[in-house]
């Protein structure tokens, strides 16, 4: 049930004061949680409408402090939309990433290894099926010239061309 009444005391400071009913009775504690939250403060002699609830300790307290002239209105709590500046940052900075990261991956294809080979891509229909790297690097690991030829040309960091002429195994499998 609404009651109304006059602030009669009032601590800015705490945040907290006592409502005098209307009619008779002992004052009523108030605290500036239960003031509407539209900026404007609490001040002694303002009249005010309020509901009373009783505390654990039987105390009486307002809660739904309104002043006279306003409505009890539920606050509506607005979303906001995504920032579409910060949505248009975070787009452009993962384009700008990812061509960066195929520039960077076609430019380090380019570069010579520590024995002057350039990795090539690998064309798919021309690859044998037979072999594949596996992580084997020396001739006497391999089993024909055919699979050395291979691992040369597809795998990176082989060591089977020592005079860098691009036949690998010269000494084991492809001798001429």
């Amino acid at each position: 049930m609404r009651t109304h009444g006059t602030l009669a005391k009032w601590n800015d400071d705490r945040g907290f004061g006592f409502i005098a009913p209307a009619g008779a009775g002992a004052e009523i504690s108030a605290h500036i949680s239960a003031f509407p939250r539209d900026g404007v403060r609490p001040h002694v002699g303002e009249l005010i409408s309020f509901d009373i609830e009783t505390d654990r300790d039987g105390r009486k307290r307002a809660i739904r402090i309104l002043r006279p002239g306003t409505r009890s209105v539920p606050r509506v709590v607005e979303r906001s939309a995504p920032n579409r500046a910060f949505l248009a940052v975070t787009l452009g900075v993962l384009i700008v990433g990812a061509i960066s990261g195929y520039v960077y991956r076609a430019s380090s294809l380019a570069q010579p290894d520590q024995f002057g080979h350039v990795a090539q891509p690998m064309d798919q229909t021309a690859v044998p099926e037979q072999f594949a790297c596996d992580g084997r690097t020396r001739c006497t690991q391999m089993t024909s010239c055919a699979e050395a030829m291979y691992f040369l040309n597809h795998c990176p960091g082989v060591q089977m061309d020592g005079d860098h002429d691009g036949t690998p195994c010269e000494q084991q499998w492809c001798s001429d």
